[in-house]
């Protein structure tokens, strides 16, 4: 199949403008193929003497008939994805498709799920870059805006959702209300016995929907999601003067999602892992809840506007990504969103620009010149880095000129498409600041400053010098934090003050003696890894849980994690810190963020297997004092992350053989479905659990959620036909759906199991490459995500890997995977020489 470039979009849109798509689809055909008809009406542009050609894409499993202007085209000169359109005349045109398209069991096109708690079969669509294609016939890009009205037939029983407000119309057939401009990968249709909650808010239909078998979870939470919805778009109206665009706001919640959420107008998809159906803590509600926020905002920046090519997908992601955590912290009860965001989202862009992979926030656009290329950009860079520079740019402009570009903006291009140089110069016509150049040094250039302090002082005064190993200017704030007189180990503020980096003239003296501790980028205004001079460091680590603000403590924990990666702090120290200070740590996305580090980072990689034994002891008593700690009840949230890692690091079956024999930790919490399989699953990776008990967990929960439970458990059973079956299942077979193989992979290499696994490295990168050939991007992804054997952190997976890299024919979506898999574990094998193991 053939990818779109960006000459040939440009081409295309010069060529012809799209004016209405009358969508037929029918689901009613069986369980393999749906019908799709399209009339598509045109017009072409040029002189009334002149020509064009151009092409429309579709993917059908038949192409049944084409008309143009009532003229049959042969469904026979369909060129992979592409049907020529040739010998146009200037003005208005009409075209017919109908074809059978094929249902996706990948999260792409229009995806088909069958839930085995009920037998209820569901489908949505994921038309996101280039899956229009999978569905319907379409000028698939982003730039070629047009109406849509859709006309859905469904079995008897059936809810159709879509953009637009549907109505039944008798007969399992509904229609949707046309749409405003959109682009073409923002359509989006879900069918099936939906279980809804509906209500309205200032005039407009909300609506919150997932499967029948979740309807009492969705129940419990909804007033909870509807409340966050109710008060994001509240906000989001006194933050931007064009009101809300659409008719309607569905959220559905959907099986097997690629994604997190996808902001399709008036219909948000979302993973229905959202709904939760065991405990969860009140950091995870908060991610829900900045997801709600993260899609609202598209509503305005990506849906109303558009990018005009992929080359701007930041646009669209940064833009969402800096809303979403600042809306969700000023509009709803979850007030500590950006430490969340310092101790976990944010590492992910520091990972991604320290790769060979890494682009600027808003890459040249010849470095995205297909569509294939442009998949790539979805990554830390695009979300994390952008949201960052952002946040960095509030900070340097002010909110209120901020906001006044991005209205200005809006305002301009609704319902049209936008590029970086619209974007800048809207900011521009709102402040006097040097944004065209602020956005040359922040968007376009790659990797992160270091910000190293040098402190020099006397009794009565100090000065503090930033030096900057990098090329941006940062607006930061710095901390400036004593030893608490009444409590030797607690630290207070004396003052927070700003800075610019680099700056200019001479560093002004401070008075006051030499403070305990200097945090450069206290709360985290800028983005670039921050190093701490000797004695503040030494403060950290004796002090680190009594620093007073727990953003603050996520600056110094990144700062730890920095080291770490860097080879200049050995594991072990940052597993004795967290030891020391997670105890009496407050911010549970603290917690979870160090725990998650330490354990999947620390133990998993960067350790020996000498070592990492120690390390899981450590991590062992680590939340065994967590847990002690919570036995009062007064932490449900810390108690269950506590649990969870003390389940994850195991070394011994006993109390997990207990717990679940009980179905209880002793003093709670009770072991609901997620934290039976989680232990089920260390089990097996000991040895210790068999195909009889997986199969009585699988009885005793046959949900989705239960079936990729009962996956994981058995591609982690250390038995060598286990693992046989197993991989035949993820590289031999196309019979598992996306999140059935990410359930086997994640369960098939094991750090314990080095030995029982190593025949398969060599094989990975032959059978990796095959796959993600015959699958496409989305199981590609999983191929390079999940199954990558990441615990193999030895020289011969390096050289076997760079070999793959060099001489296999690989399609782009593995290729970056793997580039960044073999990148970290390049950098694991760093840290264990650096730190002499």
């Amino acid at each position: 199949m053939s990818v779109l470039t960006r000459d040939e979009a440009q081409t295309r849109a010069r060529l012809i403008e799209v004016q209405r798509y009358t969508v037929e689809l029918d689901l009613t055909r069986g369980t393999e193929t749906f019908d799709s008809r399209t009339v598509i009406r045109f017009t072409a542009l040029g002189e009334p003497a002149a020509t064009v050609d151009t092409f429309v894409e579709v993917k059908p499993a038949e192409l049944r008939s084409v008309t143009l202007d009532g003229q049959a085209i042969d469904p026979a000169r369909l060129d992979g994805n592409r049907l020529a359109l040739t010998g146009l005349t200037a003005g208005e045109h009409e075209l017919r498709v109908d074809a059978a398209m094929r249902y996706s069991h990948t999260g792409e096109g229009m995806h088909r799920f069958t839930d085995p708690t009920d037998g209820e079969t569901y489908t949505y669509t994921q038309l996101f870059m280039e899956d229009v294609q999978r569905v319907f016939a379409a000028f698939d890009q982003p730039d070629l805006k047009s109406v849509f009205e859709l006309t859905v037939t469904a079995p008897e029983g059936w809810t159709v959702l879509a953009n637009g407000v549907t109505e039944h119309v008798g007969g399992g057939t509904w229609r949707a209300a046309a749409t405003p401009l959109i682009s073409t990968y923002l359509v989006a249709v879900a069918a099936g016995p939906w279980h809804s909650v509906h209500t309205e808010h200032r005039g407009l239909p909300f609506g919150i929907h997932c499967r029948r078998s979740l309807a009492p979870f969705l129940d419990a939470d909804a007033d909870e999601i509807l409340d966050v919805t109710r008060a994001c778009y509240d906000r989001y109206h006194e933050k931007f003067e064009e009101p809300y665009p659409f008719d309607s706001y569905d959220q559905a919640f959907v099986p097997e999602f690629n994604a997190g959420a996808m902001e399709n107008p008036g219909l948000v998809t979302f993973r229905d892992e959202f709904i939760y159906r065991s405990a969860v803590t009140e950091t995870e509600r908060q991610t829900r809840a900045m997801v709600i926020a993260h899609e609202m905002a598209h509503m305005w920046f990506g849906d109303l506007v558009t990018l005009r090519w992929w080359d701007d997908i930041w646009l669209n992601e940064s833009f969402a990504e800096y809303m979403g955590f600042q809306t969700t912290a000023e509009a709803t009860r979850f007030t500590d969103t950006w430490t969340d965001f310092g101790v976990a989202r944010k590492s992910w862009g520091y990972d991604a620009d320290q790769r060979p992979s890494t682009h600027p926030v808003a890459p040249d656009p010849d470095a995205v010149p297909d569509t294939a290329s442009a998949m790539l950009n979805f990554d830390g860079i695009s979300y994390a880095k952008g949201a960052s520079a952002l946040r960095q740019l509030v900070a340097w402009l002010g909110e209120k000129d901020f906001l006044a570009g991005i209205n200005t903006h809006i305002a301009r291009h609704k319902f049209s498409n936008a590029t970086l140089a619209d974007f800048i110069e809207s900011l521009a016509h709102a402040t006097d600041r040097d944004v065209h150049a602020w956005a040359d040094q922040w968007l376009r250039t790659t990797g992160v400053d270091t910000l190293t302090p040098a402190v020099t002082h006397d009794a009565r005064e100090w000065t503090l010098a930033v030096d900057r190993d990098g090329s941006r200017p940062h607006r930061i704030a710095v901390g400036v934090y004593d030893r608490d007189l009444t409590d030797t180990q607690g630290l207070v503020l004396r003052e927070r003050y700003e800075s610019d980096v680099p700056h200019t003239g001479t560093d002004t003296p401070r008075d006051g003696g030499r403070p305990a501790l200097i945090v450069p980028n206290d709360q985290d205004l800028t983005y670039a890894k921050i190093r701490l001079d000797e004695v503040s460091m030494e403060t950290a680590l004796r002090s680190l849980s009594r620093v007073p603000d727990a953003l603050t403590r996520a600056v110094l924990w990144n700062s730890l994690r920095d080291m770490v990666r860097d080879g200049e702090l050995d594991g072990m120290t940052y597993l004795e810190t967290a030891r020391a200070h997670l105890p009496d740590e407050t911010d549970l996305a603290l917690v979870q963020g160090v725990l998650a580090f330490a354990t999947t980072h620390i133990a998993g990689r960067f350790l020996t297997p000498e070592r990492r034994a120690v390390a899981l002891t450590t991590l062992t008593e680590l939340c065994r004092d967590l847990i002690r700690r919570t036995e009062d009840g007064s932490h449900p949230g810390l108690r269950l992350t506590a649990v969870r890692g003390f389940i994850d690091v195991a070394t011994r079956p006993d109390p997990l053989q207990e717990w679940l024999s009980e179905g209880t930790v002793p003093g709670g919490p009770e072991l609901d479905p997620e934290l039976r399989w989680r232990a089920l699953t260390r089990l097996a990776v000991l040895g210790t659990a068999d195909e009889s008990a997986i199969a009585a967990e699988l009885e005793r929960d046959p949900s989705a959620t239960g079936q990729e439970g009962a996956a994981r458990c058995r591609a982690a059973l250390p038995d060598p036909e286990a693992k046989r079956r197993a991989w035949e299942a993820m590289f031999a077979s196309d019979d598992l759906s996306n999140y059935l193989l990410t359930a086997t992979a994640q369960g098939f290499w094991q750090p314990e199991q080095a030995d029982l696994v190593r025949e398969y490295i060599p094989r990975y990168y032959e059978d990796a490459v095959a796959v993600a050939a015959r699958r496409g991007p989305a199981i590609a992804d999983v191929a390079g995500r999940w199954a990558f054997p990441a615990s193999a952190v030895d020289a011969e997976t390096l050289r076997l890997g760079e070999e793959c890299l060099r001489g296999a024919d690989l399609i782009p979506a593995l290729r970056r995977k793997l580039a960044d898999q073999l990148d970290d574990l390049a950098r694991a094998l760093r840290v264990r020489e650096a730190t002499g193991v």
